[in-house]
């Protein structure tokens, strides 16, 4: 039987600086969106980002609605296919309403530019981005990222909600995938 750290590197960013962050994001997010008119529409991309969006929605002050869509960029790999796709889409309506996508981890900014495009086709007044984890150094397309939490090296990670063939996702830290 394996252990549940088996085949886990190092810590990239643990569980008390990841609290911290998030903290310092949603005081800069509230400061963005203060005095609108409707509530922010957090477009929480699953599954990776629901643990972060979770943290993060609890320390904003201001008014939000929460919302999921699920794209699918990495299949059983760990590298992502560049191709993602829609697989779920969002269920409030968005025109006219300013959004904030949450993800969990920016790679090659193919997802994050089809979110945007398609929001944006959508009707949405503003699109904006936070992620937890950005990870320039894999970028193949621009994208703008409003807010990031931290900037990682070029590494497959695991913990708080991202996966390898959906494990890991319940532990604190963001650790490096040995196995990978």
């Amino acid at each position: 039987m394996s252990t549940p750290t088996a085949g886990l590197g190092e810590t990239l960013v643990d569980a008390a600086s990841i609290q911290r962050r998030i903290g310092e994001l949603a005081a800069e997010i509230d400061t963005q969106y203060q005095g609108l008119d409707r509530p922010v529409v957090l477009l929480c991309v699953l599954k990776g980002a629901l643990i972060f969006t979770a943290d993060l929605v609890r320390r904003l002050t201001i008014p939000v609605e929460i919302d999921f869509m699920a794209v699918r960029s990495y299949g059983a790999g760990t590298q992502s296919s560049g191709r993602p796709a829609l697989s779920a889409t969002a269920e409030v309506q968005l025109r006219g309403r300013d959004v904030l996508i949450v993800e969990d981890i920016i790679d090659s900014g193919h997802t994050a530019a089809l979110l945007r495009r398609y929001l944006t086709e959508l009707g949405a007044r503003s699109v904006r981005l936070v992620t937890l984890l950005d990870k320039t150094a894999r970028r193949t397309r621009p994208v703008h990222v409003d807010w990031r939490g931290f900037d990682i090296p070029d590494r497959f990670v695991v913990g708080y909600g991202l996966d390898h063939d959906e494990r890991y996702r319940n532990l604190a830290d963001v650790r490096v995938l040995d196995s990978a």
